[in-house]
C-alpha cells in the first residue's frame, strides 16, 4: 500500500472515528443524562454521582475519564490504544461543550420509553463503528485493558457485573421507574452494538451452478474487483458438464452480480447466504 493511500485511509479512520463521537455525545448528552439512565459505563456512573454530588455529569464525566486515561498511560504504556484516546478525550471534550451551548433542564419529551430507545440506541451504534474499527470509547474499557493484562479474570463478565452494580445503584440513588428503565438499557445495549456490528460487516456469499462461466468471472475480477473459486461438477440429472462459482462480497455489489448473471446467464442457479464472518484479503483480517 502507498504512503498517500496510507494516509487517506488513516484520514477516513479518523472521520469515522469523530462521526461514531459525536453520535455518542447526541445519544448520551440529550436522551441518557437529563433521563437519569444509568445502565453502565462511565456516563452511567457520572449519572449517578451527579445526584450525589454539586457536580454535573458531563463535568464527572471528563474527570473520569481522564483519570482512566491516567491509569492506562501508567499501567498500558504510551502505545495502549491512541484511536482510545482520541475518541475518549473528543467526547469528553463534546459533552462539556454540550453543557456550556446546550444546556438541559430536562428531558427533550414527556415520553421516557422513547427517550430510553435513542438513549440506548444512539451509543450503542456509535460502538459498534469503534469496535468495527478496532476503537472503543475509553472509560470502562480502558478497565478492561488492565484487567485483561494483570489477571485471568474474564473480562466480559467483570465488566457485565460493574454495570451491573453502577444499574443498581442508580435503582437506589432515583426513583425504581428510573432502575427499572436502566435494567431494560443494560439488557438491551450489547443486543443492539452485536446486530449493528453483524450489519455492517455483513456480506453475500454467491453459489452459482451455471454451464458458462467465463463471463461471470470476468465480471466478478473485473467490474467488482472481486475474487472467485471454481470447479467442475456434474449434474446429477442430465449429467451435464457444470462449472460451480464460489465467491463473496458487499451487499451493493451483490445486486450488480445478481442482476449481471440473470441477463447473461438466465438459466444459471445461484444460492446467496448472508456472512458477517468473512476473514480474508479483500476482507477482515488481511489488506
Amino acid at each position: 500500500m502507498s504512503r498517500n493511500m496510507k494516509r487517506d485511509q488513516k484520514i477516513l479512520e479518523y472521520i469515522t472515528l469523530t462521526i461514531a463521537t459525536i453520535i455518542l455525545d447526541v445519544g448520551v448528552y440529550f436522551f441518557k443524562f437529563p433521563n437519569n439512565f444509568s445502565f453502565g459505563g462511565v456516563t452511567g456512573l457520572a449519572v449517578v454521582l451527579s445526584q450525589v454530588t454539586a457536580l454535573r455529569a458531563s463535568t464527572l464525566n471528563f474527570v473520569i475519564n481522564m483519570v482512566l486515561l491516567v491509569f492506562g498511560f501508567l499501567f498500558l504504556g504510551r502505545g495502549f490504544g491512541i484511536k482510545t484516546v482520541y475518541v475518549s478525550v473528543l467526547s469528553s471534550l463534546g459533552l462539556s461543550l454540550l453543557d456550556v451551548f446546550c444546556p438541559m433542564q430536562g428531558p427533550l419529551t414527556s415520553q421516557p420509553v422513547l427517550e430510553l430507545i435513542y438513549a440506548i440506541v444512539l451509543p450503542a451504534f456509535s460502538s459498534a463503528i469503534l469496535f468495527n474499527v478496532n476503537a472503543s470509547g475509553g472509560g470502562t474499557d480502558i478497565i478492561a485493558m488492565i484487567l485483561k493484562k494483570y489477571s485471568t479474570l474474564n473480562i466480559g463478565m467483570a465488566l457485565f457485573l460493574v454495570d451491573l452494580g453502577i444499574t443498581v445503584a442508580a435503582s437506589l440513588v432515583f426513583d425504581i421507574e428510573t432502575g427499572l428503565f436502566s435494567f431494560c438499557g443494560l439488557m438491551a445495549k450489547s443486543l443492539v452494538i452485536d446486530g449493528v456490528i453483524e450489519n455492517i460487516n455483513l456480506c453475500k456469499y454467491f453459489t452459482i451452478v451455471c454451464e458458462n462461466p467465463e463471463p461471470i468471472c470476468t465480471f466478478i475480477q473485473n467490474e467488482l474487483k472481486r475474487g472467485a473459486t471454481i470447479y467442475h461438477a456434474e449434474g446429477a440429472y442430465a449429467h451435464k458438464e457444470k462449472t460451480i462459482i464460489l465467491t463473496v462480497m458487499k451487499r451493493s455489489q451483490a445486486v450488480q452480480l445478481r442482476n449481471f448473471i440473470h441477463k447473461t446467464e438466465p438459466g444459471a442457479f445461484i444460492a446467496i447466504t448472508n456472512s458477517s464472518e468473512i476473514i480474508g484479503k479483500g476482507f477482515r483480517g488481511l489488506n
